[in-house]
């Protein structure tokens, strides 16, 4: 379609430069039968498509995802791990997500926990949610560096609990300290019921309260984050040994393209 110069400046001062590209990619050949608001709403259907694409892009790359390619539309199980199909589908559906529920992702080193948790994530940002990836030692670092700025911790805390998903990787990798443990503890707080966070970690729950230091405020923590969290288990052989030490970390083969927990 043939649109003046004047009309296609007004069309992107009104932010509609998606529907103005479509409208310039329709075929007048292919197009003349149509009645125009037949051609209209191909012209907006197919300006959406391309606005709903580019906006989940623009969400997996501010993600920060360890595995940006990771895709649970892809994966093929191998039977002798045992994972669990119905609620991997049902975990790639977000409903939890819509429901402020966590998710723990348990498995041994090499696993795939990492990687099953950017695929969940990517699967977030398709349905225009926002998502974000951090491990937990960046996450401490983050931490420390804010505490040396004015309202620094507030700030981050902010700007975490803003998150609809959140991926903690390596969770309980390595044990927090006294205030380490109350930053975690506001932070769980603060989405406790509202957002919804995935853990990946080794441990398995009743490791848990010991390594967050015992007590009352393990047991608070524990609390906020296990209460109706769905678990999901990683299966027992190590993708790493699998694939013969040609993997990254966590099972992703070096590139990190690969579908490390294809069978």
């Amino acid at each position: 379609m043939v649109i003046d110069s004047e009309t296609k400046r007004k069309m992107r001062d009104m932010g509609a430069g998606e529907l103005l590209r479509a409208l310039e990619r329709q075929d007048d050949g292919e197009c003349a039968g149509l009645a125009f608001a037949e051609r209209l709403q191909a012209a907006v259907d197919d300006a959406y498509s391309a606005y709903v694409t580019s906006k989940a892009e623009n969400l997996a790359k501010r993600a920060c995802l360890r595995y940006p390619q990771a895709d649970v539309r892809c994966l093929e199980l191998a039977e002798e791990r045992g994972l669990d199909r119905v609620k991997i589908a049902e975990l790639a559906s977000c409903g939890y997500a819509e429901r402020g529920t966590n998710v723990i992702i348990e498995g041994f080193t090499g696993s795939g926990k990492s990687w099953m948790a950017c695929a969940l994530a990517n699967a977030a940002c398709r349905r225009r949610i926002r998502a974000y990836y951090i491990r937990m030692p960046d996450l401490e670092e983050q931490w420390r560096a804010a505490g040396d700025r004015p309202s620094g911790v507030t700030k981050l805390l902010r700007k975490l609990s803003n998150f609809t998903v959140l991926v903690l990787d390596e969770w309980l990798l390595d044990e927090p300290d006294d205030e380490f443990r109350s930053f975690i503890f506001e932070l769980v707080e603060r989405r406790y019921g509202t957002a919804s966070t995935i853990f990946c970690t080794q441990h398995r729950k009743q490791e848990w309260h010991a390594r967050l230091g015992g007590g009352v405020h393990a047991e608070a923590i524990m609390d906020r984050i296990v209460h109706n969290a769905v678990w999901l288990e990683m299966g027992k052989p190590s993708m790493r040994a699998a694939l013969g030490g040609a993997s990254g970390p966590d099972g992703a083969i070096a590139g990190g393209d690969a579908d490390p927990i294809k069978g």
